[in-house]
């Protein structure tokens, strides 16, 4: 495939085209897909962590209580009643600004 490319572009041309090319791929992985990698972990890790007690918000914006854990979903108590949701449906962000006490201003 690169031989083919270089044979289509003519002179020096080609060799440069390749390398703008591997650097807006170098570019393109730092700048989008690692971060997303890494925020996916992020929210791996703090799923498999939350334990019964703990104060949650799913990604719909419900509020709530875990009350019980099984491999893959939660008992959310919430203030109605009792909601079973998927692990997948814990908001990382949102549930730990729950958790995080507000900023003191003097």
């Amino acid at each position: 495939m690169i031989a083919t490319i270089l044979l289509q572009a003519g002179s020096g041309f080609g060799i440069q085209q390749i390398i703008t090319f591997g650097l807006i791929a170098v570019v393109f992985y730092f700048f989008m897909i690692r971060p997303q990698v890494k925020k996916q972990k992020d929210q791996k890790k703090y799923v498999n962590e939350l334990k019964k007690g703990d104060k949650v918000v799913t990604t719909a914006g419900i509020h709530g209580r875990i009350i019980d854990v099984n491999e893959t979903t939660f008992l959310v108590e919430v203030d109605n009643g009792k909601i079973r949701f998927d692990k997948s449906a814990i908001s990382l962000e949102a549930s730990k600004a729950l958790n995080t006490p507000p900023a003191v201003t003097k």
